[in-house]
C-alpha cells in the first residue's frame, strides 16, 4: 500500500512508521523538516497549515491511506478535507481520550458519547495561539473530528488514543514528574476523588494504528486502549518498585493544579468497538512495569 503519515517522527508515530515499513508498505512522511524522517521513507516537506504548500508538495501524488498524527484544530482538518479530496482512498486521524474530558461516567465511555456530527465547530477561535491550543487540546480534536464528519469526500476514521505509557523517548515528562516526587517523598497533588483512567502501551498503540491503516476499513471514531484502567496509586507503586525505593505521599487539593494522571472526572474509555472489529488489546498488568522501566531507564 501507498501510505502517507503526517507527522510521525517521534514517540509512537515513529514506531508506527517502522511497523508499516516492516510490513512492506511504501511510506511517505510529511512534516516541516524540523525532525529527520526515518530511513526508508519518502520525505515530503511542507507546513500542514499552508494549503498552497501542501497542494504543491502533493502534486501528482495519491495514497491508499493517510494517517494524520498531528491534526489538532478544525482549521487543519478543513485544509486536509480540501487538499486530500481525490488524493486518498481513506484517512485515519489520530485523536485522543481528551475528547471525553467533559464526561463523568460510572461506566466506560463508548464512542457515541461524543458524536462528531453533533459537535459545533468554531474556526474563529485563536487556534494558532500555542497557549490557547494547549489549554483546549480536547476541544481542538473534537472540532477536527467534526470537520471530517461534515466535509470529507473520502472515508475517514478517528482513533481516540488513551494516555500512552512506555518508551525511553516519552517526551511528556509525566512519569518523571511522579518519579521525582516519589524519590524525594514529596507530596503529589491529586483531587479529593481521584478517578482511574484508561491507558495504552506505546508499542500497542503503534500496532493498533498500523492495523487501523492497513487491515480494516472501519469509519468514524474508535477508542483505543489496553484493558485494565489504572489509578494514580498503581502507577506510583510501580515507580517505587522500579526505582527501588522512595515513598508515595498524596495531597488532596480542592482547587489548583493536580498532577498528571490524576482525574476528578471519570471518562475511562470502552474499547469494545475496536475489539469487535478484530483487534485484541492486552491488559495493563502485562506491560505496566516494563513501560515505567523504559521511561525511567535514563534515570534509574
Amino acid at each position: 500500500m501507498e501510505i502517507l503519515v503526517i507527522g510521525g517522527t517521534r514517540y509512537f508515530g515513529k514506531r508506527l512508521i517502522a511497523r508499516l515499513l516492516d510490513a512492506g508498505h511504501r511510506v511517505s512522511v510529511l512534516n516541516r523538516g524540523s525532525s529527520p524522517a526515518p530511513e526508508g521513507v519518502t520525505e515530503l516537506r511542507a507546513d500542514r497549515n499552508d494549503e498552497k504548500a501542501l497542494e504543491s508538495v502533493l502534486a501528482g501524488r495519491a495514497f491508499d491511506v493517510v494517517v494524520d498524527q498531528v491534526c489538532y484544530t478544525p482549521r487543519q482538518a478543513a485544509v486536509a478535507t480540501r487538499v486530500f479530496a481525490g488524493r486518498t482512498r481513506r484517512y485515519v486521524m489520530t485523536s485522543t481520550v481528551e475528547v471525553y474530558e467533559y464526561e463523568d461516567s460510572a461506566v466506560p465511555v463508548a464512542e457515541g458519547a461524543v458524536d462528531p456530527a453533533a459537535v459545533a465547530v468554531d474556526p474563529t477561535l485563536p487556534w494558532e495561539d500555542p497557549e490557547f491550543l494547549d489549554a483546549h487540546y480536547g476541544e481542538g480534536k473534537r472540532q477536527a473530528e467534526a470537520v471530517f464528519a461534515a466535509g470529507a469526500e473520502f472515508p475517514w476514521a478517528s482513533v481516540r488514543v488513551a494516555h500512552v505509557l512506555g518508551g525511553a523517548d516519552d517526551f511528556t515528562g509525566r512519569v518523571a514528574h511522579y518519579a521525582e516526587r516519589v524519590r524525594a517523598g514529596e507530596p503529589i497533588a491529586v483531587p479529593p476523588v481521584n478517578r482511574p483512567a484508561t491507558y495504552v502501551y506505546v508499542e500497542e498503540i503503534a500496532a493498533f494504528l498500523a492495523w487501523a491503516a492497513t487491515e480494516t476499513e472501519f469509519t468514524g471514531p474508535v477508542n483505543a486502549h489496553s484493558h485494565g484502567p489504572l489509578t494514580t496509586a498503581e502507577i506510583c507503586a510501580e515507580i517505587e518498585a522500579v526505582t527501588g525505593g522512595g515513598r508515595t505521599e498524596f495531597r488532596e487539593v480542592e482547587v489548583g493544579a493536580v498532577s498528571p494522571f490524576s482525574f476528578a472526572r471519570s471518562y475511562g474509555m470502552d474499547n469494545s468497538r475496536a475489539e469487535a472489529l478484530g483487534f485484541r488489546f492486552s491488559h495493563s498488568s502485562e506491560w505496566l512495569r516494563k513501560a515505567i522501566s523504559e521511561t525511567l531507564s535514563q534515570e534509574v
